[in-house]
């Protein structure tokens, strides 16, 4: 009891064989590291690394070598390397210990009032990273010096995707590795995130097509083929069947919207005027889809008037 009063003493209820676990054990603990998203596992770290942007590079290192850095406006197609072309200067310029202090991050979707301009903003040479020049306004755009980042080649990122598949012992088909960028739409950065979450749900086996297509939430072909096969079979009842399956297993009809378009485009099966009026009626569906309509409405709307230019004789 005169010990507990005291306060903490030497007496130990734990074996010294314990004892030395314990403190091993919070060792090892403490040097487990962090799982890091790979997108910034592998983002590049300085200015050199950064690829497919050659122009922009050139001219980045010019400023970047200057006593007076103007401000920068970047725009382009997400996962171009915008954000970590920023990222890459800033280190290259302060240097990873100054970094933080040095660098303010702001996000457009959470401190965009005239306060954060006055108070954040000003004493800050600026880089700001946009997805199209347009969105910006014409006194922010001409105080800036504007760079274009281009849309990465399928050849770049499929040779991205195999350097951080390759560095993570990652086993994959070549097949896999094209379909990862086809369906990433061009964004190096969505491709690597699939990449990962195909990798964890392997665990360790080969990632195949039919993986990606799972990570990435594409509907299979088969499904489509099916959707199209009961549009033109003139009956109303498997139209509905279809696309109540549809819906039932869980795929997004905002997905379904974008690979029928390039299904629709690309097909011979169609005539010009009904790939126009589809065309028109997938942009109305997206719209409404976009402003939260809701999903099997918009299907059954869009599946009727395909099944009637299918079934009209033109």
């Amino acid at each position: 009891m005169q010990a507990f009063l005291k306060g903490p003493s030497s007496i130990s209820t734990k074996p010294p064989a314990a004892k030395e676990r314990s403190a091993a054990g919070s060792s090892g603990e403490g040097k487990r590291l962090k799982p890091v998203p790979w997108v910034e596992k592998y983002r590049p770290r300085n200015v050199d690394e950064v690829a497919f942007q050659d122009e922009v590079v050139a001219v980045l290192k010019k400023s970047l070598e200057g006593a007076d850095l103007p401000n920068l406006l970047f725009y382009g197609p997400p996962g171009t390397g915008k954000t970590s072309t920023i990222l890459a200067a800033a280190r290259e310029l302060f240097g990873p210990e100054l970094f933080r202090q040095r660098v303010l991050e702001l996000n457009a979707s959470d401190e965009r009032g005239i306060q954060v301009i006055r108070e954040k903003v000003k004493a800050f040479a600026q880089l700001t990273a946009s997805g199209s020049r347009a969105e910006i306004i014409e006194p922010l755009t001409s105080r800036c010096s504007k760079f274009r980042f281009k849309p990465l080649s399928d050849k770049i990122q499929q040779q991205r995707l195999l350097d951080v598949s390759g560095k993570e012992n990652v086993k994959i088909t070549s097949e896999a590795v094209s379909y990862l960028v086809k369906v990433s739409d061009g964004d190096l950065r969505k491709a690597i995130t699939y990449l990962q979450s195909a990798t964890r749900l392997m665990g360790g086996k080969e990632i195949t097509e039919k993986t990606v297509t799972e990570i990435a939430g594409v509907i299979p072909r088969e499904t489509i083929d099916g959707l199209l096969s009961a549009c033109s079979s003139g009956s109303f009842e498997k139209l509905e069947t279809v696309a109540k399956n549809l819906i039932n297993e869980g795929y997004a009809v905002a997905q379904l919207v974008n690979q029928l378009h390039d299904i629709v485009v690309e097909s011979e099966d169609f005539s010009d005027k009904q790939k126009s009026v589809i065309a028109e009626k997938l942009a109305e569906v997206d719209k409404c889809l976009a402003d939260g309509a809701d999903e099997y409405l918009q299907l059954i709307s869009l599946c009727a008037l395909v099944m009637q230019q299918l079934t009209r004789n033109i």
